[in-house]
């Protein structure tokens, strides 16, 4: 019982985050759509992490999506000096 509540808790966020990510990187740089895409992933693992793990689930969603973000900046940078 306790995994469909979890399960029930994450649907609307994963969801919103699959629809968003359809369409939010048309007109961005390379940079903007890695770095939001890190932060769309971190986020999703930062909530499903701390919904397993019975914590507060907004707080690991926000701290995902900036370790994501910083993540995703990070990697633009090493494909553009490898270029």
């Amino acid at each position: 019982m306790k995994d469909q509540s979890i399960m029930s808790k994450l649907r609307a966020p994963i969801l919103g985050i699959a629809l968003l990510s359809l369409t939010a990187c048309s007109g961005m740089s390379t940079t903007q759509q890695r770095t939001l895409s890190g932060a769309g992933i971190g986020a999703g693992v930062g909530a499903v992490g701390t919904a397993m793990t019975g914590g507060c689930v907004g707080c690991g969603a926000a701290i995902g999506a900036g370790v994501g973000a910083v993540g995703g900046y990070i990697y633009d940078q090493n494909r553009k000096n490898r270029e």
